[in-house]
């Protein structure tokens, strides 16, 4: 009777061993299609003009959450420099930077092609003297 019981309990065992492992086998595919997946990074630095005033610096804020409203870019972020140690290629001379990331380089493209992304630029850029973007994939 115990070893009936034992037998029974070991073939329910691997049953169910076996039954997951399949599980977690057809599972495999959907994270290693998110590990190779690419990412577009879109890194961008802005040096405000010097004149403006600290309202008007802090009311620049308003074009980053404007353009985190907008379709296709992902995880918006944006600050200022931190207080890093000075060292030789240490450059936080930038009043405000601004990072996103896009599925494709399509939709990163089309984008910055958006009417209200236009819009946003053309209402913002007579704040800043320089920006500079810097576009990477993952």
């Amino acid at each position: 009777m115990e070893r009936r019981k034992f037998l029974l309990k070991s073939i329910q065992t691997s049953a169910l061993l076996l039954i997951s492992g399949n599980m977690f086998a057809s599972a495999l595919p959907m994270f290693n299609a998110k590990k190779n997946k690419k990412v577009y990074f879109h890194y961008l630095l802005f040096w405000l003009r010097k004149d403006l005033s600290e309202a008007e610096v802090e009311e620049f804020k308003n074009f980053f959450e404007g353009l985190k409203k907008l379709p296709y870019q992902k995880n918006l972020r944006y600050g200022k420099p931190a207080n890093s140690s000075p060292r030789a290629v240490l450059d936080n001379t930038f009043t405000y930077n601004a990072s996103m990331e896009f599925d494709s380089l399509e939709e990163l493209e089309a984008y910055g092609q958006l009417p209200e992304h236009l819009a946003l630029v053309q209402k913002y850029k007579p704040f800043f003297e320089k920006m500079m973007v810097h576009d990477s994939i993952y």
